[in-house]
């Protein structure tokens, strides 16, 4: 049994993972202020033996001093917000997290001789010049925006990563997340899926930003959860930044009618202004996956979608006999 600390144990992608790992066997630690994680991701496990769960914040060396006398085996960063309407809300406490945070955890790891795997992001791309992007594109990235305090931040806390590896001999592993999808996203999280579906179902207009035409790709939850463990437990992968993401690419517009058709929504596509700096286009190169861990996605885009929306249709009748 391994002891496995996760920060942003309460958001999307790490309640998943810590439900998986405890699955698994796992003794898991969560830290998570929940700033944007929601404790209700976490009512599973909250009552499992083999689960703690701490309300702090990791940007506070002393939220991990609960660890002192513990060993630590392994540590998943995933603590940031990770949609533009929450980040751009708190633009500091983004920073923060991604920098600071990222330095307290690469401390912990080093001092308990753990294994790390930094959540980064697709958004250290920026607005990409090379389409689809491998790990050895360095970007487009405007420093001077909106976006620019999770953008950079990120970039930032890979750059911390780099250092702990090359001079702590830390075995840390950064994955660029591209967009991830499925049941359990918040529906007022802001970011393009749980936007379309909420949509969909409530029979709002659809809103495209833009003319539809810029192009994201699309990853469900389970397949990004499995990457993220294999480049945990991959050796090959110490210091390496390796792409999470699924290679089909699809346009707003696609998506938009996609899920209209899916929830057979009478909600109108609408358009509005396309927000400043967002990417026109959004395509991993997953071979370094595929040659490190041996992983790709298995799920496509019209059965993750099915399963996305008959939750979110649940949720929605819950909320209206409460």
């Amino acid at each position: 049994m391994k002891h496995i600390v996760v920060t942003g144990a309460a958001g999307f992608l790490g309640s998943h993972l810590v439900k998986s790992l405890i699955q698994q066997g796992h003794r898991v630690t969560g830290i998570d202020n929940l700033s944007t994680g929601v404790s209700q991701n976490l009512r599973e496990v909250i009552n499992n033996p083999l689960f703690q769960f701490c309300k702090d914040d990791v940007t506070q060396a002393s939220s991990l001093e609960i660890l002192d006398q513990q060993t630590v085996d392994e540590v998943y960063h995933l603590a940031s917000p990770a949609s533009p309407k929450f980040y751009q809300a708190d633009a500091f406490g983004t920073i923060w997290v991604n920098t600071q945070g990222t330095y307290n955890l690469l401390e912990l790891a080093h001092k308990k001789g753990a294994k790390l795997v930094y959540a980064s992001t697709s958004e250290a791309y920026g607005d990409p010049e090379v389409h689809p992007q491998p790990e050895t594109y360095k970007g487009s990235v405007n420093t001077w925006g909106p976006r620019a305090c999770y953008d950079e931040a990120k970039r930032l806390g890979e750059v911390i990563c780099y250092e702990y590896f090359t001079k702590q001999q830390v075995k840390v592993k950064v994955a660029r997340i591209f967009n991830t999808y499925s049941a359990g996203l918040r529906n007022d999280d802001g970011r393009v899926i749980s936007n379309f579906v909420t949509q969909a179902l409530t029979g709002e207009d659809i809103t495209v930003y833009g003319d539809g035409s810029q192009t994201r790709s699309f990853c469900y939850v389970d397949d990004n959860i499995r990457g993220l463990q294999l480049l945990m437990a991959s050796e090959k992968a110490n210091g390496q930044i390796v792409n999470i993401g699924n290679p089909k690419e699809y346009t707003i517009l696609e998506l938009a009618h996609l899920i209209k058709d899916l929830t057979q929504s009478n909600s109108n596509v609408t358009f509005s202004p396309l927000p400043e700096d967002d990417p026109k286009v959004r395509r991993p190169v997953i071979d370094k996956a595929k040659d490190l861990l041996g992983w790709e996605p298995e799920v496509n885009l019209d059965h993750g979608l099915r399963l996305t929306i008959e939750n979110y249709r649940e949720s929605l009748l819950e909320t209206q006999f409460e």
